[in-house]
């Protein structure tokens, strides 16, 4: 915890705890953490993210307490939850939902700290921890994608589990590890029960860190001016918890309108037959929040190279501190850049579309023939890489960008500067 702890015990009872436990003390200082008075509403999904893991945890024990991983039973067992366990109907589609919410929230908090400049000097650290966050939820999403058991279960699993196979030298073995022997059957299903299980406990951890790091160096703002004085601060409490519990009101309200209304909107309809290896769907696609990185691995022809540029969009991310040369952190002052960023984005959108449609049909019509998904996906990806290394690092050395107004470079009062 950065800074002075300004917590008093009153009692000989706060006292005995305080010098052999001081967790009152680490609640107060959270609390009081000095935080930029200029966080807007981009700010509150920090909060939002955590409402969502303790969610998916929750549910996801509960769960598991009526779950059986078992390639006979996984898929019924699923229904009767849906069906007899009391609060079934609600936990069931709060957790499947909750990974949508989850992830929605994510990409959000990952492109305003994009956009602010949230990984530069001194908060690296901090960005490589949220980016391990971010493959670790990957990582359980997806295997809680097979957890149903369902056709698309089964078939996503055998399409991801199978490019691992491509990899050189350690491919097969490392396939057959996963797998638990050379086909899917109840191994996989187990072993991909137990690390969806334990990967949310993982995460925590990595949470930890990564509010330990905020409070250490700081957070950011929209500016990306660094406070001057304690007269650029608020304490956390109550100014931002207030903001952030009406940020949270207004997300748990479209959480609720897709678990009680639109419960298997987000989910595929092959997912809700029973798994058969017999017949294969004419469409294998994963979770929507996957299908930018699914069109990028079907963006090129070959297996191998398809892997390595999937991974590499995950990879990127975690050297991103070091690509962006510019000296300036917020994109508020970086008008060139900034349209890159929305580029970017509208890229990001268009893979995902490409992911969702088969790579032959047609995108655009245009031409004699139009343009394929495929090819579509081709120049999404090629933006997506061209982003973080000629455009970032080169926009870095030559933007001028717009001059910092004196009012911001000062603290908010002056007398206190």
């Amino acid at each position: 915890m950065s800074g002075h702890s300004t917590y008093e015990p009153k009692y000989a009872a706060e006292r005995w705890l305080d010098k052999r436990l001081p967790i009152v003390r680490f609640g107060v200082d959270f609390m009081g953490f000095p935080s930029p008075r200029n966080l807007n509403y981009w700010y509150a999904f920090g909060g939002i993210l955590t409402l969502c893991l303790m969610a998916q945890i929750i549910t996801g024990i509960i769960l598991a307490m009526h779950y059986t991983p078992d390639v006979d039973l996984a898929f019924d067992s699923i229904q009767r939850i849906k069906r007899d366990v009391p609060f079934g109907w609600l936990l069931q589609p709060m957790h499947a939902v909750g990974a949508s919410m989850f992830f929605l929230a994510v990409y959000i908090h990952m492109f305003r700290g994009m956009f602010y400049g949230s990984y530069k000097n001194p908060r690296e650290l901090l960005w490589i921890i949220g980016c391990l966050i971010y493959l670790a939820m990957m990582a359980t999403g997806f295997l809680g994608y097979t957890l149903p058991w369902g056709q698309m279960s089964f078939w996503g699993a055998t399409v991801i589990t199978g490019f691992f196979g491509a990899i050189p030298v350690v491919g097969e073995s490392l396939q057959q590890w996963l797998l638990g022997g050379y086909s899917i059957g109840n191994p996989t299903l187990q072993r991909f029960f137990s690390l969806h299980y334990l990967l949310p406990f993982i995460i925590c951890a990595l949470v930890g860190l990564h509010v330990w790091a905020v409070h250490h160096v700081g957070q950011n703002n929209p500016i990306g001016i660094e406070p001057k004085s304690k007269s650029d601060t608020l304490p956390f409490h109550p100014f931002y918890t207030m903001k952030d519990a009406f940020a949270i009101a207004v997300f748990l309200l479209i959480f609720a309108l897709f678990v009680f209304y639109l419960p298997d909107a987000l989910g595929h309809a092959d997912n809700y037959q029973r798994a058969n290896p017999l017949v294969t769907p004419p469409h294998i696609v994963p979770e929507w929040y996957f299908l930018p990185f699914y069109a990028i691995l079907r963006a090129v022809p070959d297996k191998l190279m398809g892997i390595m540029l999937m991974f590499g969009a995950i990879g990127v991310l975690f050297v991103l501190p070091w690509l962006d040369t510019a000296k300036v952190r917020s994109m508020r002052f970086r008008p060139i850049t900034r349209w890159f960023f929305i580029i970017f984005l509208v890229m990001g959108f268009i893979l995902g579309w490409c992911g969702a449609n088969s790579p032959d049909d047609i995108a655009i019509p245009i031409g004699e023939h139009g343009m394929s998904f495929k090819w579509l996906s081709r120049i999404a990806t090629l933006y997506y890489f061209a982003y973080f290394f000629p455009i970032l690092p080169i926009m870095g050395w030559i933007e001028k960008t717009k001059p910092l107004p004196e009012s911001i470079t000062k603290a908010v009062l002056s007398g206190d500067a």
